[in-house]
């Protein structure tokens, strides 16, 4: 398992239950008792240690390399997916994957952000950042879905949209406010999850819905903190700043009013159990899914377009 920088006192106790695990196969001693007291000591410390998570390792978490994927969550929770290729204008962008299948029995339109999980796949999908052909391919899966009444269901997790010259150069602003005019636009259900990063007008793009869920260690903002340190402090180092005055948690976002709802990770993150993890948000997501097919898809539109303009409404005294 790869540990992020606060967690050395767990690598250390795992790394010592492994070895006496090792010890035990090898020399058949029963060391069992000592093993269950190591771990009740790093569920303890995994547990007082999660609990008091600092935005920016929160952030780190939201970009651990083992946390489960776009990819990870249509394996198990979406059947009989078939892939949708392609804008039919300029290319297929991988960084984006969309298409249809079936959920708990459910048609649904599945979009999302996919990073990838090695070096090949990474580069194969662009680490996660649509270029505007990905963002014209979800406008045409959301309006299919809205032709054939089939609920959209899109999962976020990128840094933001690629930020390259040739993405500019074909329109990505205008790629991502398409995309958000199509969500708003559509009379199906839509729910969004943040499964990682949501990062800018990247992820925005894909998560104006009716229901927004966000996972608990998950990150959602106008910048990467990283980003707003480089502008705002001009330099790197600022970027724990940056991610306190962004409130980008989960928390400070559901207590904010900008997200709907929080799906509960497990003990250490949602890399440490990714099956779970899944799972659990696959409740979540039924849950929502059958009240919102219970409501007329005019009414649908209308709370949709209601809830994301009253964010910004500021209160007069």
């Amino acid at each position: 398992m790869n540990f992020l920088d606060f967690e050395k006192p767990i690598a250390e106790l795992e790394g010592k239950i492994e070895e006496l695990r090792h010890l035990s196969d090898s020399d058949e001693i029963n060391i069992a008792e000592e093993i269950n007291r190591l771990q009740l000591k790093v569920d303890k410390l995994l547990r007082a240690t999660y609990s008091k998570l600092s935005p920016w390792q929160k952030s780190q978490v939201a970009r651990h390399p083992d946390r489960p994927h776009l990819s990870d969550y249509i394996a198990r929770l979406v059947s009989d997916f078939t892939p949708l290729a392609g804008d039919r204008s300029f290319a297929d962008d991988k960084a984006i994957i969309g298409g249809l299948g079936r959920f708990r029995g459910q048609s649904v339109m599945v979009i999302g952000h996919e990073k990838g999980h090695d070096t090949e796949s990474r580069v194969l999908h662009n680490f996660g950042m649509a270029k505007p052909e990905g963002y014209r391919k979800a406008r045409r899966l959301m309006e299919m879905a809205d032709h054939f009444r089939i609920p959209v269901l899109t999962l976020v997790d990128t840094a933001g949209a690629y930020p390259g010259v040739d993405a500019e150069a074909r329109g990505q602003a205008e790629a991502i406010a398409r995309s958000i005019e199509t969500c708003l636009d559509i009379r199906v259900p839509l729910i969004s999850v943040i499964i990682g990063e949501g990062g800018s007008g990247g992820a925005i793009a894909l998560a104006a819905g009716n229901v927004v869920l966000m996972l608990e260690h998950a990150i959602y903002s106008v910048i990467s903190p990283e980003g707003c340190a480089s502008i705002l402090w001009r330099s790197g180092d600022a970027a724990k700043d940056a991610a306190e005055a962004l409130r980008l948690t989960a928390q400070d976002l559901h207590a904010l009013e900008v997200i709907d709802e929080i799906v509960p990770e497990p003990l250490g993150g949602a890399h440490r159990n990714p099956e779970v993890t899944i799972s659990t948000l696959g409740d979540h997501i039924e849950r929502s899914l059958k009240t919102l097919c219970l409501i007329e898809g005019g009414v649908l539109r209308a709370r949709r377009r209601e809830k994301f303009l009253a964010m910004g409404k500021v209160g007069l005294s």
